[in-house]
């Protein structure tokens, strides 16, 4: 299973961007997706994350101006990302626990860049 993630970018504070995070490979079911970040000298974070239920988890630092969404049919997650600030400046990676032939798994993908300036 590969995590293929796009969409990061340099903006502005209070402007927008939307990540999507696409998996491909053997896969039985996608029993989440989410988003952490990592900024330097930070620990890797949660951001959010859809379960397979469809329900979701949100830090409290990004919520009601992050919204997280996923297409079943093209195993997709996005992160749509409103007003946004300076602390929100990470690397931002793309998680996913699937359940494949035989074993459950979690997989990364190789981290976007997120910059705001002020």
């Amino acid at each position: 299973v590969q995590l293929q993630a796009s969409g990061g970018g340099l903006v502005q504070a209070g402007g927008s961007l939307r990540l999507s995070c696409a998996a491909s490979g053997v896969i039985f079911r996608i029993n989440s997706m989410g988003w952490y970040r990592q900024a330097p000298g930070n620990q890797r974070e949660l951001v959010a994350r859809i379960i397979s239920d469809g329900s979701t988890n949100y830090s409290d630092s990004v919520k009601g101006r992050f919204t997280i969404s996923r297409d079943n049919a093209k195993n997709t997650v996005y992160l749509q990302m409103n007003t946004l600030k300076p602390d929100d400046t990470a690397v931002y990676y793309c998680n996913a626990v699937i359940t494949g032939a035989l074993t459950v798994h979690t997989y990364w993908g190789q981290g976007t860049l997120v910059t705001v300036s002020s």
